[in-house]
């Protein structure tokens, strides 16, 4: 199991497309991937769960990954968050 910090720095947040394109990522791995903030948990592989975290501009949220291709994903899903999802 694998547990990483990110700050997420877009300026909408998880919300809409970025959350569509995290799910998206989640969903490439066989691993169980969880996002929590503050006490609640969810599946990183749900749309509704993530959009229901409410996650905004710099706030952290902690991805969980535990499987046989946990350190691909949580590479990736880290890359996607400091990377990807920053606005144009």
């Amino acid at each position: 199991m694998i547990k990483k910090e990110v700050v997420i720095k877009n300026k909408i947040g998880l919300h809409a497309r970025p959350a569509a394109l995290f799910v998206q990522t989640a969903n490439k791995f066989i691993s169980e991937i969880m996002v929590k903030k503050g006490n609640s948990t969810i599946n990183a592989k749900s749309i509704m769960g993530i959009m229901a975290l409410g996650v905004s501009h710099g706030e952290t949220i902690e991805i969980i990954v535990d499987g046989p291709d946990e350190e691909n994903a949580i590479q990736e899903l880290e890359y996607l968050v400091d990377n990807k999802l920053l606005d144009k």
